[in-house]
């Protein structure tokens, strides 16, 4: 089988899902094409042109994304994919799809921003041959559409793994991941004197916000590399995962499934609390669950003073998501498609 992948605009934790996904593919000897929709994207949004003595922008962000996307069709001209598999779709025309399809090539759209994001994915589906899920809260609505799979999240055992601690990314409290403004709000509530907080990924919302000081790096919207955010996760004493709160619409808010921070969390031996969702409820009932920030405080403090535990917990989750691997995931994902 040969499948073309197109990889996420954006580069933070959808490019983590796309390299876990692109491996995991060829573990079940899978031949990927991988197409730098990405690469082209970043540069052509930083290439400036000189206009009456002042350099601009050439491209405006919509002509960006058929730029980035133009040369995609010549690309499936030569290597003759089986599937052209799209992660995330961000920006991406329904008119690409269903060219690729009319050529021969069955389409396929990983979603990743579900429930969240549905509204817009939904529309998205309604042009593949598959989508796949990675929360099924609405999964019906998409299977009116379309073949619909729902796959959870999951982690890349060479780059998610136990291992030493960096001393120099030491800290009582770590969190990787998009500062939304539901999560700035909630850990303004909690009670973090006397701990030592860190905070990675793009936390812009805090440019002028005393919790500024928590950030570890100069530039407040640089993403976090999946690599580093292991070593901050194996350097920290625990974590939190928060689900993000900000979707199309507010009934769209509350998911079912893990977050891919979360089964990173436990894959990497991490201790993290947790909200509750219907999927860790499940799969992670070690994992303590908190409901408000004050209750994320006392847990949160109750547990730094009781180490062993923390970690007997996190072996638990560990062992837990073992099974959860891109491997794994991409071997069902080929199954499916066998049948469609």
């Amino acid at each position: 089988m040969k499948i073309l992948t197109v990889s996420p605009g954006p580069t933070f934790s959808v490019a983590d899902v796309y390299n876990g996904w692109v491996r995991g593919l060829r573990a079940n000897g899978v031949e990927v094409i991988e197409y730098p929709f990405a690469d082209r994207l970043y540069h052509a949004q930083r290439f400036h042109v000189k206009k009456a003595g002042e350099f601009v922008q050439a491209f405006p962000f919509p002509l960006a994304v058929r730029y980035a996307l133009e040369p995609l069709g010549a690309w499936i001209y030569e290597t003759q994919p089986d599937v052209v598999l799209f992660v995330s779709g961000f920006w991406i025309s329904h008119a690409p799809y269903d060219l690729i399809r009319r050529r021969g090539s069955k389409v396929v759209l990983l979603c990743t921003e579900s429930p969240y994001e549905d509204d817009t994915q939904l529309d998205a589906a309604a042009h593949t041959d598959l989508t796949i899920l990675n929360d099924p809260t609405n999964i019906t609505k998409f299977r009116d559409v379309t073949s619909t799979l729902y796959i959870p999240h999951a982690y890349d055992p060479e780059v998610h793994r136990p291992g030493p601690a960096n001393e120099s990314f030491r800290s009582d409290l770590c969190i990787v991941g998009t500062g939304y403004r539901s999560r700035v709000e909630f850990l303004e509530q909690m009670d973090l004197t006397g701990l030592d907080v860190a905070l990675l990924g793009n936390w812009s919302l805090l440019e002028d916000h005393p919790y500024r000081r928590y950030v570890r790096v100069d530039d407040l919207e640089e993403c976090c590399d999946n690599d580093e955010a292991q070593d901050w996760y194996r350097s920290t004493r625990a974590s939190l995962n928060l689900y993000r709160k900000e979707a199309n619409r507010p009934e769209l808010s509350a998911g079912w499934s893990m977050g891919p921070r979360e089964v990173e969390l436990a894959a990497t031996g991490c201790f993290f609390l947790s909200e509750e969702r219907g999927e860790n409820r499940d799969v992670l009932p070690m994992v303590p669950k908190f409901e408000d920030p004050i209750d994320a405080t006392e847990m949160l403090r109750w547990y730094l003073n009781r180490p062993q535990l923390a970690g007997h917990i996190a072996a638990g989750a560990r062992a837990a998501i073992a099974p959860r691997t891109f491997a794994n995931h991409a071997k069902q994902f080929l199954q499916r498609l066998e049948r469609t």
